[in-house]
């Protein structure tokens, strides 16, 4: 069955490397409303539009990964998705449209880590100790029934 699958979780914690894997393997086509927002306005965190900017761009994706979900192909959108309303508003999408979806949650290996892979990046947003703390603020973890339907690893 075609799937749609949703990449959870803080930046830094390897979801655009799980996601990346994923397309290989399953073969399925990834969706990252980063990589767009990053090629058009560059690192544009400090930008007053850049939250404004981001859902302006994930809404936009949608449309595309609906086009290759009844092309038959498995999509993967690398989004982060997270608050539980995002994610089972997406979900809702997915399934009203006849698809299946899945979340992909890659273990969070702690602020630091995190802090440190993405300074390591060559190309991506500046995200500060301060910004990663208000982003934990954020972050509602999956909960164990939505994790129930989590694709088996």
């Amino acid at each position: 069955m075609t799937t749609l699958h949703l990449m959870v979780g803080l930046p830094g914690v390897g979801k655009t490397t799980l996601a990346l894997e994923l397309a290989q393997s399953l073969p399925a086509l990834r969706l990252s409303a980063d990589d767009l927002q990053l090629a058009i306005f560059g690192d544009d965190v400090a930008h007053p539009d850049h939250n404004a900017r981001h859902d302006t761009i994930e809404a936009a994706l949608w449309p595309l990964a609906l086009g290759a979900l009844r092309a038959g192909a498995d999509v993967i959108l690398d989004f982060g998705f997270w608050s539980r309303d995002e994610r089972q508003h997406m979900r809702a999408l997915a399934g009203a449209a006849g698809f299946s979806s899945a979340l992909h949650v890659p273990p969070d290996p702690g602020s630091r880590t995190r802090l440190q892979r993405i300074a390591a990046r060559k190309v991506g947003f500046t995200v500060t100790a301060a910004d990663m703390a208000a982003y934990d603020a954020l972050y509602e973890l999956p909960g164990p029934d939505e994790l129930a339907l989590r694709p088996a690893p």
